[in-house]
């Protein structure tokens, strides 16, 4: 029977620290605490102190943290906020349904996040603040950025929901910025057992207008002092993930681990572009995503070798239907839109066996190499 590595197990994830999380549910079933409450205050203080002594702020999704920290800072109507087109097109909706308009610059060649060079060629006066993306768990060259913003007086809110636990230069991602916003969808390196989400920040001013806001804009029950909305997190998943958070490190140098040995088994094909880690940095791995010109065709050929791989993101944001009324033309952003058309993301989670990572490997060179021979 042919060996099958998935591209991502959550069962196997989960399985360790099963009885404990159905231990944790079951008290907040006995307690009904059901939407925010004791659990999920508990969690915001576990998760803040591990994101570095920061307030942390549950909230319902990544994109409504995102959301919130934009209008927490006062992002509105006839504002600009850059950010980058090859991220989850959440990071352009929260912009969009914040009043405000995205608008993109390209990235690095070799990290794929934000090229902070190119800032200064779409400021303009309406510009309010920048999102940029920590992408596959690779930190964002923050420190130009940073000195960008302050320059120009604009908010910088991270999008770390790919990079729990990623470090720049020492320091947690959505530590460095104003704000710092997180996703817990199952499948992240901090994965809820449905949808959830957090704003981190060191802003004592700024996280109590996002528990506001996150709370149908209430002071207390039944007293508005700003129109909010429902976004709360419920009281279970933030009870799974505070049993989850005490795994997380473990499970991320298992990622490293893991993309260290896909480096080392890539090596030497020069048809392949294997994800960089600069010296200041401390890359995750969400997603160990490798460049290759016959994606397709690799693709197709490890699927046959029981190799399961994905596609992070085939359409750049700009070039999605969505957003054509922001007047984007193809070749606007030629690094993102080349990497749209050449990533391919291997099997990343910290359960792969020694095996499975053999497997995975021979198969990708494998598969390249047909694909040289069939040129």
């Amino acid at each position: 029977m042919q060996l099958k590595v998935p591209f991502l197990d959550l069962r196997s994830h989960n399985a360790p620290m099963l009885d404990e999380i159905k231990s944790a549910i079951g008290e907040v079933i006995d307690s009904a605490s059901f939407a925010g409450g004791s659990f999920v205050a508990s969690f915001e203080a576990d998760f803040g102190a591990y994101c570095g002594n920061s307030y942390a702020i549950g909230v319902g999704s990544g994109t409504e943290a995102l959301w919130l920290a934009l209008l927490g800072l006062g992002v509105g109507p006839g504002d600009d906020v850059i950010t980058v087109p090859n991220s989850f097109i959440a990071t352009a909706e929260a912009i969009t349904y914040s009043g405000a308009r995205p608008v993109f610059v390209d990235v690095d060649e070799r990290t794929y996040t934000m090229n902070p060079a190119a800032l200064a060629e779409v400021l303009t006066a309406r510009t309010k603040a920048i999102i940029p993306v920590h992408l596959f768990g690779q930190p964002a060259d923050m420190d130009p950025i940073l000195q960008f913003a302050r320059e120009h007086g604009l908010f910088v809110v991270e999008d770390a929901c790919q990079a729990h636990g990623a470090e720049y230069k020492a320091r947690k991602v959505g530590t460095l910025g104003d704000a710092g916003c997180f996703s817990f969808y199952p499948g992240k390196n901090l994965g809820a057992f449905g949808e959830a989400g957090a704003v981190v920040t060191k802003n004592a001013e700024l996280q109590e207008k996002i528990r506001t806001l996150r709370d149908h804009g209430q002071i207390r029950k039944y007293y508005h002092s700003v129109i909010g909305w429902n976004c709360r997190m419920d009281g279970i998943q933030a009870a799974v993930l505070r049993i989850k958070l005490r795994h997380l490190e473990r499970g991320n140098r298992l990622r490293r681990s893991h993309a260290a040995h896909y480096d080392r088994a890539l090596e030497g094909l020069e048809e392949i572009v294997t994800p960089v880690e600069l010296p200041c940095v401390r890359h995750v791995y969400h997603i160990y995503a490798i460049r290759l010109a016959d994606r397709d065709e690799v693709i197709r050929l490890l699927s046959e070798k029981g190799v399961g791989c994905g596609v992070h993101y085939p359409v750049p944001i700009h070039l999605q239907e969505a957003y054509r009324n922001l007047g984007y033309e193809p070749a606007s952003f030629p690094v993102a839109e080349r990497c749209a058309t050449e990533f391919v993301s291997l099997p990343m989670f910290p359960e792969l066996t020694p095996v499975q990572l053999e497997l995975v490997g021979q198969a990708v060179k494998q598969a390249v190499t047909r694909c040289l021979v069939l040129k």
